[in-house]
């Protein structure tokens, strides 16, 4: 979901080899790693470059959140968050902090810029910049 209302149905492309993890690149490491522009194929085959700020969020179709170091141990909040788009998405988000600051507000403010949230059928990296307000709770 862009900043202009498309929804851009297509393909990222990534490394065969993560550069911070065993394996293959993930998603959100593509979109984390710089700023700037990134390659992504259209369902038409078109390669076009898109401007990292104007992405509002990305919906992920495999189980990449879950290799994540320490994904099984950190702590899940259930939220809803509101988009700048007006979308508002629902799911759980994993906190990676320190015992004592594992709350939605940790959350929102220590992270990276695209971070993960999932929802019972998918899941999606979410550009921080663009969430209005997250709220604990459905």
């Amino acid at each position: 979901m862009l900043t202009n209302g498309a929804c851009v149905p297509g393909h990222f492309f990534l490394a065969k080899a993560s550069p911070t993890s065993a394996g293959s690149e993930r998603l959100g490491e593509l979109l984390n790693a710089e700023t700037g522009f990134f390659p992504f194929e259209d369902e038409g085959g078109e390669t076009v470059l898109y401007n990292r700020d104007h992405v509002i969020s990305v919906e992920v179709f495999d189980d990449e959140v879950r290799r994540d170091a320490g994904y099984g141990v950190a702590r899940s909040r259930i939220v809803s968050l509101s988009l700048s788009n007006g979308q508002r998405l629902q799911g759980s988000v994993r906190i990676y902090r320190p015992e004592g600051h594992e709350r939605l507000s940790d959350w929102a403010r220590h992270g990276q810029r695209f971070r993960y949230l999932e929802t019972t059928y998918s899941t999606f990296l979410v550009n921080i910049d663009h969430v209005v307000d997250a709220r604990e709770g459905m």
